[in-house]
């Protein structure tokens, strides 16, 4: 194999370079999620205040604020998947084999497996929002309805689809290593 130019040396260090560009991105992720424990507190404490407040609230009102406590959890955990699966996989390794607290899936991470698990917590979190739609249905018209079963429903297909076609994918590379 032929050595390379020097300048073509430099432009490939600099292309394997440019992932860094991508550690702001999940700072910012981070701050998205520290939003997101700043409003998860606020609507908990709404909760707990309303419900030994003089103005009682039904079990409906409870449970619609619990189901969007719940959606905020997995929002979050959306977050920490992109977070730490995106930057092991895009930017750098995480030393983090000797430690206690290394998330199970993290070891095993690559794109095709974050997004399998992405889109699994995307159809989690519309599930949480279609159950939210189904207990407040007096409220709302038969349209938004029939649109969020429809838009969970696609979820629901694209994330078989994306499966199928990891597994097509896995299949070729195990087919291919056969050969070899």
């Amino acid at each position: 194999m032929a050595s390379q130019s020097p300048s073509v040396q430099k432009l490939e260090m600099f292309i394997f370079w440019s992932r860094w560009l991508q550690a702001p991105l999940y700072l910012g992720l981070i701050v998205a999620q520290m939003v997101y424990v700043y409003l998860f507190m606020v609507e908990l404490s709404h909760l707990v205040l309303n419900a030994f407040s003089t103005t009682h609230i039904n079990e409906n009102e409870v449970m619609l604020v619990v189901l969007g406590l719940i959606d905020v959890v997995m929002i979050a955990n959306l977050l920490i998947m992109v977070i730490i699966g995106g930057y092991e996989t895009f930017v750098s390794r995480l030393d983090l084999d000797d430690h206690p607290d290394q998330p199970e899936w993290l070891s095993h991470v690559n794109a095709g497996v974050l997004k399998i698990k992405l889109s699994t917590a995307i159809i989690g979190i519309s599930s949480i929002h279609l159950l939210k739609t189904f207990i407040n249905a007096a409220n709302l018209d038969e349209h938004t309805i029939k649109w969020q079963v429809i838009i969970h429903i696609v979820f629901l297909f694209s994330a078989l689809a994306m499966v199928w076609v990891d597994s097509i994918m896995n299949k070729t590379l195990l087919a291919g290593k056969a050969h070899h």
